[in-house]
């Protein structure tokens, strides 16, 4: 049954634990609550947000609107045959749970995106990504409801527009879709991705002799080392996306930056580490007001203590202001900003 709240404090609901405020909050905890959902819109119309793991969002002030958290459950095996497996996920089932159950059952193919937290329904949008893999190529399609309508739909991957860091279900004409469920392609004759250096270098010598719950494993004691754990120092990851550049722009950078790590992509461009550039900034552990660059993993901003808001955005804009004053290259905010009215442009 639906839940819903009034004056809500977001802290709890979101990874980073800013201070924030919501007129509304609903909890969808099963299919029967997406009408509801919609008799409560008609009801009351104003803002909304919806919500999944909150891994990935930043509230900059309090949220004059609803917000909409997807708790729906439920995971299956829907078919398979001697190439891959079809599994399918609820929206509110929690990412990392997922994966779990899929390397427990054997199932290889997510492995390497171990250990991030969010929810299902919320990893499309990102098209997250870590350790040589992104999610978009193991989606087989995505469904879900149109929020005005109620009714249903379900795109394959090739209509989802995966990029990096991005999907179709970003672009503000794609508001109404809210995605319910996924399904996911899983292979079954296919070797472990082990070419990021941090596998290449855990499993040296071993071939492809590397089960799931091995690579798994690995990413997992990689990430908690790498990165602060949100449940002991608020974040929502990487704050800034890999610059993608031309050629161009990647051989003069070299020039003056041997040292710069750079990895061609297949359309020709290049993707450059946001992480070294700030670091090489001298940014790690700067703070402004409660945000802190985090002393171990300079892509990753933190709550260091009573942040606001505005104290990400500032840091933001001093550490993109800073970058772009030494390299000459823009950084773009990963994560979902959102103002009084809902969810704001990027940072100009």
């Amino acid at each position: 049954m639906m839940q819903r709240f009034t004056d809500v404090d977001l802290s709890a609901w979101t990874t980073l634990g800013v201070p924030a405020r919501a007129r509304e909050l609903l909890v969808l905890e099963e299919e029967a609550d997406l009408a509801r959902w919609r008799e409560r819109r008609a009801a009351a119309p104003m803002p909304e947000l919806v919500l999944g793991g909150g891994s990935n969002v930043v509230f900059l002030e309090d949220f004059a609107g609803r917000v909409v958290r997807l708790a729906t459950r439920g995971r299956e095996l829907l078919a398979e045959d001697d190439a891959a497996r079809l599994v399918r996920a609820a929206a509110g089932e929690p990412w990392d749970g997922f994966v779990r159950w899929c390397v427990a059952q054997g199932w290889g193919g997510l492995e390497n995106l171990a250990a991030i937290p969010g929810s299902v329904g919320a990893v499309p949008v990102q098209n997250v990504g870590a350790y040589g893999l992104e999610v978009g190529e193991r989606i087989a399609w995505v469904e879900g409801v149109e929020r005005d309508t109620g009714l249903a739909w379900r795109l394959p991957a090739a209509e989802c527009g995966f990029g990096y860091r991005t999907s179709r279900f970003k672009a503000r004409e794609s508001a109404s879709l809210v995605i319910t469920a996924v399904t996911f392609r899983l292979p079954r004759n296919e070797p472990p991705r082990l070419d990021y250096p941090d596998l290449q270098r855990r499993f040296a010598g071993l071939g492809q002799d590397v089960s799931p719950a091995e690579v798994y494993a690995a990413v997992a004691e990689i990430r908690a080392r790498k990165l602060p754990d949100p449940r002991v120092q608020g974040n929502v990851g990487s704050f800034f996306k890999n610059p993608v550049v031309s050629p161009e722009v990647a051989e003069r950078l070299a020039a003056h930056h041997p040292e710069l790590p750079r990895h061609a992509l297949p359309d020709g461009r290049v993707k450059l580490a946001a992480g070294w550039m700030i670091e090489r900034c001298g940014l790690k552990g700067v703070r402004e007001g409660g945000a802190a660059v985090h002393e171990r993993q300079a892509l990753v901003l933190c709550n260091a203590g009573g942040a606001k808001g505005a104290d990400f955005l500032a840091l933001a804009r001093r550490v993109r202001e800073t970058v772009a004053e030494r390299f000459g290259v823009r950084l773009e905010v990963e994560p979902v900003l959102v103002g009084c009215e809902g969810v704001v442009q990027p940072l100009a």
